[in-house]
């Protein structure tokens, strides 16, 4: 095959004309990183099962692709605006390929940590580039929607990792949800390099590393800390971690306040709309993100879905992620971005509100309503802030733009699977020592069966196993007497189990309830409070930052 060489956009006097087929490649790129954290929540029992997987191991398996992946986010995106955002798309898509090589190779929990880890660090080099890149590429007039696409892609990734891992692991074992990221990321190293242009900053001032380096330092630590805390308990690690993270911070905004051409202009966040739509990322991932994680263990676990069933039935709200994306652009031009944002978090918070409701009777046809009422609410709410956060940069400085929101982003949806995660663990403990108290359970049984949905089902299993054993030997057995006393036991194994069961699926359930209570009440007031920080006239604003970057002298090279 032929390849292309394009023209780098900064040289261009008329718009791309290839531009849409990059966006594709760019959404591409996107649906592969997103994916890679959805499509593992529905592998993780296999994983468990096969690699002998303590609680604490599953953890950082899950969470060793998000902290590379949040901490390396800033500085990479400066990297990629000084030298070739091209050249970081391209770069992170080779190194993800090879971390998800590895993770296909990995025998242990360590080191199928360490691949996600590498694939934690082609993500912090792909995320900025793609939205940076979609910036640079189309001008502003078509830009809002193309973020919309670019928007609607993770949600609908989101909801098709676990359908893509759920139809693999039917017939293969749960190291192919990570060979399956190797075509799709050589398809978009090829795509990139025949439509997406080359594209670089402007100006060849040096980076500022030594905010880059503190910007890993507290944002690292600070994703440590919402996993160690929340999990693990706030043990010296945790705590450790919340005192660097804060010394970091503070370090790294002095810092930025007296370097002549700072990594990030911390000055930004006193803009109302800059910080406006930062806020409103990061809490309406936490809600999603939280949301999701406890969705997918419900549909499991509660209601007997295997991981496809439980994706295809993820669905609808990647769909209505469409329907809000079109209809988000279609208002916000009509009636501002503080009315579509707030409606949209405003529906995000009614969605858990629904969910309230579940309990131990709930069926899938109850989750419909709050998964689409939540796709819309996505929709709705993140182009607009996203583009208000891209719009806030100049040319210069577009990586630095995408990995402000994506670290929002990241930040927020880390936030949600910690506190609400480990919120839901407590609340399901609790529920389940009310369920099962006087029930003459072994109380190994049921500390066992207090650890998660999974443990408290599997000990069930094993009630259940007794009793079919205990009705064999009863068959068996040829005294009469014995044969009775054995079905006798049998019977009340097998309603200790039933018992077990109906237990976890009624704490599990009440959990959940509780849980979306609480996401409920936090995005509630994220929405009272992003409202009060949008301003009311921000297209006005919009329009001077427009014309701020068409003032704003045109870049040079690219590579």
């Amino acid at each position: 095959m032929r390849l292309v060489m394009t023209e780098p956009v900064e040289r261009m006097d008329r718009p791309y004309a290839r531009r849409w087929w990059a966006l594709l490649v760019l959404c591409l790129s996107l649906l592969i990183i997103v994916m890679a954290n959805t499509a593992l929540t529905v592998a993780a029992p296999d994983m468990t099962k096969d690699l002998g997987l303590s609680s604490s191991d599953l953890q950082w398996v899950i969470d060793g692709y998000t902290v590379p992946y949040a901490a390396l986010m800033l500085l990479l995106g400066a990297i990629g605006d000084k030298y070739s955002r091209r050249g970081a798309l391209l770069l992170g898509l080779v190194v993800f390929g090879g971390g998800a090589v590895f993770g296909y190779l990995a025998d242990s929990s360590g080191t199928v940590i360490a691949a996600r880890a590498v694939m934690g660090v082609g993500a912090a080099l792909i995320m900025p580039a793609t939205l940076s890149l979609l910036a640079a590429t189309f001008p502003r007039a078509e830009r809002a929607k193309a973020i919309t696409l670019w928007t609607a892609t993770a949600g609908l990734a989101i909801a098709a990792g676990p359908v893509v891992a759920g139809a693999l692991l039917r017939g293969h074992g749960w190291s192919s949800t990570f060979l399956i990221n190797v075509p799709v990321a050589a398809v978009a190293i090829v795509g990139a390099l025949v439509l997406v242009p080359p594209s670089r900053a402007g100006h060849h001032d040096r980076i500022d590393y030594v905010g880059g380096l503190l910007s890993v330092i507290w944002t690292g630590s600070l994703v440590y800390m919402i996993i160690e805390g929340p999990h693990f308990g706030w043990g010296v690690k945790a705590v450790t971690a919340a005192v660097v993270a804060g010394a970091g911070l503070l370090a790294f905004v002095l810092w930025e306040l007296r370097h002549p051409r700072p990594l990030l202009d911390v000055r930004r966040f006193a803009h109302r709309r800059f910080a406006g739509s930062n806020l409103a990322v990061a809490l309406f991932f936490l809600a999603v993100f939280g949301a999701f994680y406890y969705l997918t263990q419900h549909l499991q676990f509660v209601l007997g879905y295997d991981a496809l069933e439980t994706g295809v039935r993820m669905l609808p709200l990647a769909g209505a992620v469409f329907v809000g994306s079109a209809l988000t652009g279609w208002l916000t031009p009509r009636v501002g971005m503080k009315w579509t944002v707030g409606a949209g978090m405003a529906g995000g918070t009614t969605a858990l509100a629904l969910l309230t409701r579940v309990d131990a009777g709930s069926t899938y046809g109850d989750f419909v309503a709050p998964l689409i009422i939540l796709g819309l609410a996505i929709g709705l709410a993140l182009s607009p802030c996203t583009d208000a956060i891209m719009g806030a940069f100049p040319e210069s400085d577009l990586g630095v733009g995408g990995a402000v929101n994506d670290t929002s982003l990241e930040l927020g949806g880390s936030l949600g699977i910690a506190l609400l995660g480990s919120l839901l663990a407590t609340s399901y403990g609790d529920h389940l020592s009310d369920a099962t108290a006087g029930s003459g359970l072994p109380a190994s049984a049921l500390d066992t069966a207090r650890d998660s949905a999974g443990a408290g089902y599997a000990v069930a299993q094993g009630i259940g196993d007794k009793a079919h054993e205990a009705a064999a030997r009863a068959a068996r057995a040829s005294d009469p007497q014995q044969a009775a006393q054995l079905k006798q036991q049998a019977a009340e194994l097998a309603s200790g189990a039933r018992r077990m069961a109906d237990a976890v699926g009624s704490a599990f359930s009440d959990a959940v309830a509780h849980t979306s209570l609480v996401g409920a009440a936090i995005l509630g007031v994220g929405t009272v409070l992003v409202v009060l920080l949008l301003p009311r006239n921000e297209g006005a604003a919009a329009r001077a930052e427009a014309e701020a970057q068409e003032r704003e002298p045109a870049g040079s090279a690219a590579g």
